[in-house]
């Protein structure tokens, strides 16, 4: 490097104190160098090490996490033998973090502008009255619309997309010389972060910002970084250019996390790596990918292999790395359930209108004024038995609460919900018998929120399993124990605490726990955005599987237009909670198509450097749609006049059952659509 590093990592080992006593490794030996203006991206699976090494950078460790060995310097000096006072300089000043959940930065009882103006006054030497100004000018930064009024507001009255914004303008206020970035842009909707992503290329090009990108999404860490490191069992096995790593990869294991990612143009589950990575503290003899890996020889199972320089600048750890190609890419070939069109129904919803904003007891008493238009309106929907219908929008678009008030966790402000019986759902889920609360089972976006704290797994798993089949002792820790290794987590798990899990290992438990229940219907809100990319493709082979079993109904709710396009059967779109387009999954992602389908199909990345997202509409979403016509009017990049903003657009069929809500022609829809 032609630049001395800012961040340099040294002979890093991070480990914990197992039962025995012995420390138990999860980092070995780690190297990371960083210079200014350079972006890096950490990948790897869930368990490998990439957050651990991220705070380590910033001189933290996780509670009952030790530094073995090693050192990290930053600017000069060891982080770790700095004084308590220079690292609270140091951190959130030079040293800028932006964690996965915004909810970890943003105090949810303190206005946003109070946060803000705490961190300016911790990091910036501002005159008197100037904290407000540098705020504004901090939220026009991340592309917040009306700054001054989210100064106002308490994260809970911000979407997740702008809660992330307000995230990185705290990041930002002490004008860092480093940002680190621990999965920032998970559970954001495709333009959102297709828009933050180029604000951080900006910013890191005008301020000549160092950034260290945690990711499981290689389309991310394509768009963002120009070096990549890839982690396995805590130590590197790949390090070089983006365009190496991600085009010819000189590692098994970073062609195997390639081919686990779905692809927008490839129907197809993609292919699962095999097993799972070695428990911290295993034996380390060999290479810790062997078991895994199709190329291994008795050589790679007893000798560990150094780092070499292969290709095109990568450094990698394998005694085969030319002959990673005859490791086959390609999809699963698991033949992908689909759903008959003839099957019963499972769900119906008709004419289903919600609500948040509740009159008080007082509104009979006060003048009569208009309510805002309904945040859900409209929706009616026929899922059958076996079938996976994808729910796909932005954020605020409605997904997540139509799935709440199917589970009975909000009620509906108008329509009905039946089950493919006839029966009615009660608008409630504590007025549910316990049969209709079996057949319809949720599992969340994060699973912080719905795994208790103080239970370990198996009391976890075994709550429905004692609830709803009366299962007791042995049998039931028998089943527990099996649900686990369903969602590929192995029966020593059941001992364990959420605490002591990765996120994507909570989201498995959480996926598991409502396995167990046997359902018919089953709501899935984002259960994959926190799962590395080997992890996903399993559960979504998990879910294929049991849809082609048990004929088991899914409501797929997701971000990540690929997920959505090799699970679904059928894809509903939502704008501002209003049905804009509806139909087989292949003739959605096909021409033509809604106006605001395309926005959101062009802004999709890719794990190809070489490929940028076309941001088509402003990323910049209301806050209620408009009173009148078409929902996407404001923001619509083929506009076709004033009736957008008068009438409301009518249905448009196609012989398929295609069906588009637009103003625009068919045939004319067809010229604009996505390849």
């Amino acid at each position: 490097m032609a630049n001395p590093p800012l961040i340099d990592i040294q002979g890093l080992s991070i480990g914990f104190l197992g039962r025995s006593g012995a420390m138990l490794p999860v980092l070995h030996a780690i190297d990371l160098r960083v210079c200014r203006g350079e972006s890096i991206g950490i990948v790897g699976e869930s368990g490998s090490g990439k957050s651990t090494l991220a705070l380590a950078a910033m001189g933290y460790l996780k509670h009952g996490l030790k530094k073995i060995s090693g050192e990290v310097i930053y600017n000069g000096a060891d982080m770790f033998a700095r004084s308590t006072g220079e690292l609270a300089r140091i951190r959130g000043g030079q040293l800028g973090l932006i964690p996965q959940n915004s909810g970890q930065a943003l105090t949810p009882t303190l206005r946003i502008g109070r946060q803000l103006h705490e961190a300016l006054r911790l990091h910036c030497a501002l005159p008197d009255g100037g904290h407000e100004a540098r705020a504004i000018d901090l939220l026009t930064q991340v592309r917040l619309p009306d700054p001054a009024v989210i100064l106002r507001r308490y994260p809970h009255e911000l979407s997740g997309g702008q809660q992330q914004r307000v995230a990185i303008a705290m990041a930002l206020a002490g004008e860092p010389d480093a940002l680190l970035l621990d999965e920032p842009t998970t559970g954001l909707d495709v333009t959102t972060q297709a828009h933050i992503l180029e604000l951080l290329r900006d910013l890191a090009r005008t301020r000549n910002m160092a950034m260290v990108y945690v990711s499981h999404d290689l389309g991310v860490i394509a768009r963002v970084c120009d070096r990549v490191q890839v982690l396995y069992a805590g130590e590197t096995v790949l390090e070089g250019p983006v365009q190496a790593v991600l085009k010819t990869p000189a590692h098994p294991y970073a062609r195997g996390l390639l081919a686990s990612i779905p692809r927008l143009g490839d129907r197809s589950l993609p292919r699962a790596l095999e097993g799972r990575p070695p428990a911290p503290g295993s034996d380390r003899t060999g290479c810790a990918f062997a078991p895994r890996c199709a190329l291994a020889t008795d050589q790679c199972r007893t000798i560990r292999p150094p780092m070499v320089t292969g290709e095109a600048g990568q450094e990698t750890r394998c005694f085969y790395p030319e002959q990673t190609t005859r490791i086959d890419m390609t999809g699963s070939g698991a033949p992908l359930s689909c759903c008959m069109a003839d099957n019963p129904a499972a769900l119906s919803l008709n004419r289903v209108a919600i609500r948040y904003d509740r009159p008080g007891a007082l509104a009979r008493f006060l003048p009569a004024r208009p309510r805002p238009p309904a945040t859900v309106d409209d929706i009616t929907l026929t899922i059958t038995q076996g079938e996976t219908l994808g729910l796909v929008g932005e954020s605020g678009s409605g997904k997540s609460t139509i799935l709440k008030t199917i589970a009975g966790l909000l009620p509906p402000a108008e329509g009905t919900i039946t089950l493919g019986d006839g029966t009615a759902l009660t608008p409630r889920v504590e007025q549910r018998r316990p049969e209709q609360l079996r057949r319809i089972q949720m599992v969340f976006q994060n699973p912080d929120e719905s795994l208790n704290p103080r239970q370990t797994v198996a009391d976890i798993l075994g709550q429905p399993l004692r609830l709803y089949f009366g299962l007791k002792g042995a049998e039931r820790h028998q089943r527990a124990a099996a649900l686990l290794e369903t969602v590929r987590l192995g029966a020593h798990y059941l001992d364990r605490r959420p605490g002591q899990l990765s996120g994507g290992e909570k989201q498995r438990v959480a996926i598991a726990r409502a396995f167990a229940a046997t359902p018919d219907i089953v709501l899935c809100d984002e259960i994959t955005s926190a799962l590395d990319v080997s992890v996903q493709a399993a559960v979504l082979e998990l879910l294929n599987d049991l849809k082609a079993r048990h004929q088991t109904t899914f409501i797929f709710v997701s971000h990540d237009l690929t997920v959505v396009r090799a699970l679904s059967d059928r894809v509903a779109v939502l704008y501002q909670g209003r049905l804009c387009e509806i139909g087989a999954s292949a003739a959605v992602y096909a021409a033509p198509s809604h106006p605001y389908t395309e926005v959101l199909l062009n802004a999709v990345l890719e794990p190809d450097p070489d490929h940028a997202p076309r941001l088509l509409a402003e990323d910049a979403t209301d806050l209620s749609p408009p009173a009148r016509g078409c929902p996407f009017q404001r923001r619509c990049p083929v506009k076709c006049g004033s009736i957008c903003d008068t009438d409301i657009p009518p249905w448009q069929k196609a012989a398929d059952g295609h069906a588009i809500r637009c103003h625009i022609p068919l045939k004319d829809l067809a010229k604009t659509g996505p390849a």
